[in-house]
């Protein structure tokens, strides 16, 4: 809590000391968003992943890593872009509650029918991708994967709605269930089975499901979630039309090619690694090993969710305004900063950051680097991603993210065999910068930004030489290396503030 504490602070700072009102409002609401987004997200890093690295083998955990993988790439196909899709069209028509009601309904009806799929054909599923014994596995996360997706357009309706206290109050208690009910089951009740004085713990508990408890406790986490939504389901009158859902599709279905390339460029490594590895004995082992060194970069990743939770309608909703390119280049000269403090703080204090995970894990750290500089990168290519979305050219988007897929795919199959998941972190790292150069040359003929290159490369090639500082310097005393590396850490932090003059950072004031 003290780590979240002080992001949170981090965030309430960078609110005062941007000098731009419109900047100053998405920093608020990326602050706000993170609450229900970054906080949620954050907990399960910060309390299951140091749980289940320590009580889980890395096969094990494996097994989680490449399941939730699939959720990742099925969330993507079955909201197919209609997030971004209803933004759009709620910002077009007069009518936002057609908008509304109409998305929310298609999802609804895909989402049932995804789930009636797997009910019918499991087995099958189950035995394509390895999980003949777990069958029930495949049905639980199906269930999940239909709720998360229905729920997306509710959730949508509050962020466009600016009731941020709703959405996180809302994802905060998603989180608590589940974090809850996996603790539950997963240790208390172990012990209470043990101790053989609570007879009732027989009825709920069976040390056979093990894994199997990861899944049911997101299953109940997303079935309350569906319930408190209610209101926002049914506090309109519920009407599909045709037409207006046509036009949603031919919008949104670009978004759902490029965002499941982007689930590809995600999730693919964790998905096809077992089956590239040369040694299948140890397969799901590395899966579990890469997995849980991942998370390790999930700072990173949260800040960017939170940020793109916050900046979608906010970029839409500035679109008109005289000053809005200067707008998005000062966003993303501030992200990067945000981002490249972000980056040090992991890397400088990762002798700390290390222990999040279980010893068994810790062979992987040396992919950490690779993993957050890539998510600076996606980080950078969600921001360049303005330009297609508010000239209705989502289609190019598609072809961008797509190439990323490629480059991720060829990338993992080449080079996994030979260097392992090292050639996977690679893979992340070569696709979004390849996405983050096409799409910035691209976007330049359709809508020409000015950004700050220069401060943003200074700033990134200071903060990698600051890292390559850190690394060539031996101090075998942990408590002088940690020493050291905070003395590089405020240096970054003291350039950026003397060079932007960002004297409120810390303050607060």
């Amino acid at each position: 809590m003290v780590a979240l504490e002080f992001v949170n602070r981090i965030c309430l700072g960078v609110i005062n000391i941007f000098k731009v009102n419109h900047i100053k409002q998405l920093a608020g609401q990326t602050a706000i968003y993170g609450l229900g987004t970054m906080a949620p997200r954050f907990l399960n890093y910060a309390l299951l992943t140091p749980f289940y690295t320590r009580i889980f083998m890395p096969g094990e955990y494996g097994v989680v890593t490449e399941l939730y993988a699939y959720v990742v790439v099925l969330l993507v196909i079955l909201t197919y872009g209609m997030e971004t899709g209803f933004f759009r069209f709620a910002e077009k028509e007069k009518n936002n509650e057609k908008v509304f009601t109409t998305a929310l309904l298609s999802l609804l009806t895909t989402s049932v029918a995804f789930v009636l799929i797997v009910l019918l054909f499991n087995n099958k599923i189950a035995g394509i991708i390895g999980y003949s014994l777990n069958r029930e596995y495949i049905i639980i996360l199906s269930i999940i994967i239909s709720i998360d997706a229905f729920t997306a357009i509710p959730f949508a309706k509050l962020r466009r709605e600016n009731r941020s206290l709703r959405f996180v109050t809302i994802k905060l208690i998603n989180t608590g269930v589940i974090i809850g009910l996996v603790f539950f089951f997963l240790y208390a009740a172990p012990k209470l089975l043990e101790d053989g004085k609570q007879n009732w713990i027989e009825r709920i508990y069976s040390p056979e499901i093990g894994v199997g408890y990861v899944f049911i406790a997101n299953l109940m986490g997303s079935i309350i979630t569906l319930i408190l939504l209610v209101p926002e389901i049914f506090q309109v009158k519920l009407y599909f039309e045709v037409k207006l859902f046509k036009r949603m599709v031919i919008y949104s279905f670009p978004l759902l090619i490029a965002g499941l390339g982007g689930s590809i460029n995600e999730a693919l490594d964790k998905i096809i690694l077992k089956h590239l590895l040369p040694d299948s004995g140890t397969a799901i082992d590395q899966v579990g090993i890469y997995g849980a060194n991942f998370k390790v970069a999930v700072i990173m990743t949260l800040f960017i969710q939170m940020f793109r939770y916050a900046a979608e309608p906010f970029f839409f909703s500035k679109a008109k305004e005289k000053n809005a390119k200067e707008l998005y280049a000062d966003v993303m000269k501030y992200f990067v900063i945000f981002c490249l403090i972000i980056f040090l703080g992991v890397m400088m204090y990762i002798e700390i950051v290390k222990h999040f995970i279980g010893p068994e894990f810790r062979e992987a750290l040396d992919i950490v680097p690779i993993v957050l500089i890539a998510n600076l990168f996606y980080g950078i290519f969600v921001n360049l991603s303005i330009w297609y979305k508010l000239n209705d050219l989502t289609k190019y988007g598609a072809v961008i993210v797509m190439t990323g897929a490629m480059v991720t795919v060829i990338i993992n199959i080449g080079f996994v065999p030979e260097y392992g998941y090292y050639a996977s972190a690679w893979a992340h790292f070569f696709c979004y910068l390849i996405m983050v150069i096409i799409s910035f040359f691209w976007g330049r003929k359709f809508y020409k930004i000015k950004y700050d290159l220069v401060s943003i490369s200074v700033y990134i090639g200071i903060a990698l030489f600051l890292y390559f500082v850190s690394e060539i310097i031996n101090i075998d005393s942990t408590i002088g290396k940690l020493g050291i590396n905070t003395i590089i850490y405020l240096i970054f932090i003291v350039f950026i503030m003397w060079k932007e003059d960002l004297k409120g950072l810390f303050n607060g004031k």
